[in-house]
């Protein structure tokens, strides 16, 4: 995995702060790769409720100035919601921060 300990812990602080203690984050993607060079951040976050757009554009926003400007996707799927062919990789994959 491709994230120093210090940016793991401000992705998941970001997260629990922006969505709460019961939210889980992956890392999916070319940072999983210890291999693989550059790329953006990959994240996956399981909520138990919905949210709205605003709130995963504040959280990518919030992400990407804690990282000091580095990119970040970030995809949120919520419990009963369908899955996407994205969240079936992240949760097969992705690796839990």
């Amino acid at each position: 995995m491709r994230l120093t300990v210090g940016q793991v812990h401000i992705i998941k602080q970001t997260v629990q702060d922006s969505f709460g203690l019961d939210a889980q984050v992956r890392l999916f993607g070319s940072r999983i790769d210890d291999a693989a060079n550059g790329g953006d951040v990959d994240l996956h976050v399981t909520l138990r409720q919905p949210v709205g757009v605003w709130a995963v554009a504040q959280l990518a926003s919030r992400l990407e100035r804690g990282l000091h400007g580095r990119k970040v996707d970030v995809r949120v799927w919520a419990e009963g919601q369908p899955l996407l062919p994205i969240d079936h990789v992240a949760l097969a994959r992705g690796v839990v921060l």
